[in-house]
């Protein structure tokens, strides 16, 4: 059984057998480990104590395929789904999501309303984000000392052993273009064009023959634990999570890390829409989103949340220097241009699908 699923069991014994017939239950997906354990914990069970309503936890491993799937088949089942900023913009034009009426978010604890206290593109017409996180890439420091730069990671010479990858070319060609001397600042620009693609595909031609494919989260840690890699790319969070909570030797490099939102989207035909929207517009008010900074290092998507982020639920970890908006951390970071991504996923999809196979 999954953890959050376990997670869920455990808590749902905590209410009593009357409050258990009167509540209700919504299915709320996201992408497991760490992540979702930093959401059970600052979302969904102060949710479920305070309504007595149900949060079932499943995991994915992102996309809209599944969702699509549901819609078009007319057997909904999700309520709420956390998804990458690209697909929530996607799956609004292609009509798989409902529409979120942003005036049911709390304003924050000054009065200033939730239209102004959320960052700048973390409101959409189907989408409201939680978190800012970044994919970046990560080594272990007791095996591969000295490495800290996004170039390290291409470098087989200085630093030979396999490399760990998303197998998904988002954030990947956009790291190869880094590395190989593209400014961040004319990255997408260079990837509208044919031979910008090209060169970005070139880039991982030098690494091909030594990369190790992951496609979810929890992969990467793991990689790195079980030295089948010597670099990975990763969510900012798993590595702080394995380092921070479990000890490891791990450490983020900040160098050409790409920048993104996550955010709840609702299912077109949502079988409990008026509770999950409930859940949404609690799991996003300025205390939560500071509560889930204490479990994992991303950032939240709400201003009057910044001041709130302090320790680590370790008590003794600063969490604000592991963020990917800490200042320090931000001398060459890429924020994801979602537009790209929604008109050209689907051709650089098939473009990468067929490199793998050569």
């Amino acid at each position: 059984m999954k953890l959050s699923k376990v997670l869920m069991a455990t808590t749902a014994l905590a209410f009593s057998a009357g409050a258990a017939l009167a509540s209700e239950s919504i299915t709320v997906v996201s992408w497991g480990g760490a992540y979702t354990k930093s959401q059970v914990e600052a979302y969904h069970k102060p949710w479920m104590a305070k309504t007595g309503n149900q949060v079932v936890s499943e995991d994915y491993n992102g996309g809209l395929a599944e969702i699509k799937a549901q819609v078009e088949a007319g057997t909904v089942t999700w309520d709420l789904v956390d998804v990458e900023l690209s697909d929530a913009i996607r799956g609004c034009d292609e009509g798989l999501l409902e529409e979120i009426d942003h005036s049911i978010l709390p304003a924050a604890p000054d009065g200033t309303p939730a239209s102004e206290d959320f960052i700048e593109g973390a409101l959409s017409d189907c989408a409201v984000a939680n978190i800012v996180w970044s994919t970046v890439f990560a080594y272990d420091s007791s095996k591969t000392p000295g490495v800290d730069s996004i170039d390290d990671l291409f470098d087989l010479e200085a630093f030979p052993g396999k490399r760990g990858l998303r197998k998904n070319p988002k954030s990947l060609l956009e790291m190869a273009l880094m590395a190989d001397g593209v400014p961040a600042s004319d990255v997408y620009a260079t990837l509208e064009t044919d031979e910008g693609v090209d060169r970005a595909f070139a880039k991982l031609d030098t690494i091909k023959d030594s990369v190790v494919w992951w496609e979810a989260g929890a992969q990467p840690p793991q990689l790195l634990a079980d030295g089948e890699v010597v670099m990975t790319t990763a969510y900012n969070g798993r590595i702080f999570n394995a380092a921070a909570g479990e000890g490891k030797p791990f450490e983020v490099v900040w160098d050409g890390q790409i920048m993104d939102f996550d955010l709840w989207v609702m299912p077109k035909g949502a079988p409990n829409k008026e509770a999950a929207l409930d859940f949404l517009a609690y799991s996003t008010d300025t205390q939560r989103l500071a509560d889930q900074a204490s479990w994992i290092s991303y950032g939240p998507a709400r201003k009057s949340s910044g001041p709130l982020v302090g320790l680590y639920n370790d008590g003794k970890t600063e969490m604000g220097p592991h963020m990917p908006t800490a200042e320090a951390n931000l001398a060459n970071a890429l924020v994801n241009n979602f537009e790209f991504w929604a008109d050209n996923q689907d051709e650089l999809n098939e473009r990468f699908n067929a490199w793998l196979a050569k």
